[in-house]
């Protein structure tokens, strides 16, 4: 049975396919004006990790993510300017280069990360006749009001609004201070904003309604109900997206469609930096290209997140990512040396696929692993069950299972030369033939009196 904690009933509850055997799954994707940053990645390894255990209960994934390369505003609540203008003007660009530029930035961290493709990423920006259609159909059934400056979603018309974050509109604007406007309601967002008069976009559009461009949250609505239809299984997003941008996404839905968008959604916890906030003022915000220019596998950050419940925080420090890049060093070391994979284990088999079933709970999974790994069971049963495993952990240890190290030549020379110079108690030479060996992509890790050799 699969149970996962829907954020819209506050319960977990089983999951039931609208369809047999297939699930529809909808990620919120990047905003692609600027390097995703690791807290952002945490979502993205997290709805891999779901995708991943859907196919590992044999069901077929439908998996669909967006990419933002227009109308997401630097405040979520339609505030200040769109962040592909910002991007353009940081860099000089235009906006088409700027969202080529980052969408490919993007894919190769997806790929660093061993998160798999989704089946489709559709553009924002190449659905716009879907976005004005489904604000359209807001209108007719008599949800928008317009200003002078856009279209917006008149959120007292919604009786069910603010179901999602469990408050009601009033209660979700005490103690809160929003700028009004001509909005009817604080809790009111655009659907379409005009373009300002006295500057020319790049990125605008007919509609009719005037020059302009959509909202932040009606791609969601307009692409995740054309690919999945509605309502799909499953939306996913970080915990940031529960008040603002997926509140008003399933309200637009339920507006346009009467029907809800998704019938789970489910929500991953913050990435905290030493405890604290993560933002690029405190200089904490790191990309996986500066964790890997440090040193760092991006396995290793993998590792780290499948330590922690999607739904608790995770605090990251360069002292934790240590931590998890010597345990996925030393399982890979470990699984070196097994036999081919035959046979299994079928109660880890049985307890990890009921620890990950439960509302995904990796480091309980993470902890059966490892108890199978030190367990009397011969090598190949081991092998045959991790790589079983790995299917939802993602940790590629098929390049390592029953894989020796090929150490060449030159570095088995090398070792030995430290070897001697070490007892020699030549520290000098010694550091100096540790170095040409790392140079060759090799490390030596000293341990009780040996040297154990390590690819880089």
């Amino acid at each position: 049975m699969l149970r996962f904690y829907n954020t819209l009933t506050r319960n977990k509850e089983e999951l039931r396919p609208i369809h047999e055997g297939k699930v529809g799954l909808y990620s919120c994707g990047p905003t692609v004006y600027w390097f995703a940053h690791i807290g952002n990645m945490r979502s993205f390894l997290f709805a891999d990790i779901l995708r991943r255990t859907l196919e590992l209960n044999g069901l077929e994934v439908k998996m669909v993510m967006n990419i933002t390369d227009v109308g997401h505003l630097t405040g979520d609540a339609d505030e200040g300017e769109d962040k592909m203008l910002v991007g353009m003007r940081r860099e000089g660009k235009t906006a088409f280069e700027i969202a080529e530029f980052y969408t490919a930035a993007f894919m190769r961290d997806l790929e660093r990360l061993n998160i798999k493709q989704a089946n489709l990423y559709p553009k924002a920006t190449a659905h716009i006749p879907e976005q004005i259609a489904m604000v359209e159909a807001l209108e007719k059934n008599g949800f928008t009001y317009r200003t002078s400056d856009g279209i917006y979603f008149d959120t007292s018309r919604l009786s069910t609004y603010g179901a999602l974050c469990g408050q009601k509109a009033a209660e979700k604007l005490a103690g809160a201070r929003v700028e009004m406007g001509e909005k009817r309601h604080a809790t009111d967002f655009a659907l379409w904003k005009f373009s300002p008069t006295d500057v020319q976009r790049e990125m605008e559009w007919d509609s009719p309604w005037g020059k302009g461009f959509p909202g932040w949250h009606i791609e969601c609505s307009a692409m995740s109900t054309k690919y999945l239809d509605a309502p799909f299984d499953i939306h996913t997003g970080g915990i940031d997206h529960i008040a603002v941008h997926h509140e008003n996404e399933l309200a637009q839905t339920k507006g346009a469609l009467g029907v809800l968008e998704a019938n789970i959604w489910m929500h991953n916890e913050f990435l905290t930096v030493n405890d604290g906030k993560m933002s690029k003022s405190l200089g904490n915000l790191y990309t996986i290209e500066e964790l890997v220019e440090k040193g760092y596998d991006p396995l290793a950050f993998r590792f780290l997140a499948l330590g922690a419940h999607y739904r608790s925080k995770l605090n990251f420090s360069f002292e934790a990512l240590e931590g998890a890049q010597n345990a996925l060093r030393k399982l890979r070391d470990i699984v070196r040396s097994w036999e081919a994979p035959a046979v299994g284990c079928a109660q880890f088999e049985s307890r990890f696929l009921e620890a990950i079933n439960d509302d995904l709970n990796t480091p309980q999974a993470l902890a059966i692993l490892w108890e199978m790994v030190d367990s009397e069971y011969s090598t190949g049963a081991k092998a045959r069950t991790l790589l079983w495993m790995d299917h939802v952990l993602g940790l590629r240890l098929d390049e390592c299972v029953g894989k020796p190290i090929e150490v060449p030549d030159e570095v088995a020379r090398l070792v030995k030369e430290r070897e001697e110079a070490r007892r020699q108690k030549d520290w000098t030479l010694s550091d100096e033939l540790r170095a040409r060996v790392e140079a060759l992509g090799f490390i030596i890790e000293d341990a009780n009196g040996h040297s154990n050799i390590r690819k880089l």
